[in-house]
């Protein structure tokens, strides 16, 4: 790896009510004996983020209790019932002032993705311009990596659950794709019925 990956740091988007899931917070669902936010920390750190900042909204409080976040940034997210469009701005904000030259972002309820995915995206980093996103079978997914020269444009048109979907769409042309199919699963955990994924 080398220095300016260094500069890429890791955030975990983790602010989600689990509104579908009977209002469970996802940080706390359990998997392999431990929350999901565990697992997401875990999988950033192997792929080789050093500094990973975790955006809390939902039970913050029940998450800085029972989950082991040790070494992380923890950033309160109070405007997370307004989706995760506002998780992102809070944690790219988190972000300000830091030498953290992209960030590589996760999202919570995606246990399928592990560090072997994120460490792939993080080797197409170039500098603070790149923007890549992994895919499944060509059709871009996550995790996402954003170099801080689109931090405020992202910022900007994050709104409702939408997170960076506009800007993406709108920069497609300079996203660089990393198939990431053959080494993760890109489920999401929204709904009762996709809890048979948890362990």
């Amino acid at each position: 790896m080398t220095d300016d990956e260094h500069q890429v740091a890791g955030l975990i988007l983790a602010a989600g009510g689990g509104r579908r899931l009977g209002g469970r917070p996802k940080a706390l669902l359990g998997h392999r004996g431990r929350p999901l936010v565990e697992h997401a920390v875990g999988a950033l750190r192997a792929a080789g983020c050093t500094r990973v900042h975790v955006v809390l909204g939902a039970a913050a409080d029940a998450v800085r209790k029972t989950a082991r976040l040790d070494g992380c940034v923890l950033v309160d997210n109070p405007e997370w019932e307004q989706g995760m469009g506002s998780s992102l701005r809070a944690g790219l904000d988190s972000f300000s002032g830091t030498d953290a030259r992209a960030v590589l972002v996760s999202l919570v309820d995606q246990p399928g993705i592990g560090a072997e995915a994120y460490a792939r995206v993080l080797g197409a980093y170039e500098s603070p311009q790149s923007l890549v996103a992994a895919a499944y079978d060509g059709v871009r997914g996550h995790p996402v990596l954003f170099g801080a020269a689109h931090w405020a444009g992202i910022a900007a048109t994050a709104t409702g659950d939408r997170g960076a979907r506009a800007y993406l769409r709108e920069h497609a042309a300079r996203v660089s794709l990393i198939e990431c199919g053959d080494i993760a699963r890109p489920f999401d955990i929204d709904t009762a019925e996709d809890l048979y994924h948890l362990e």
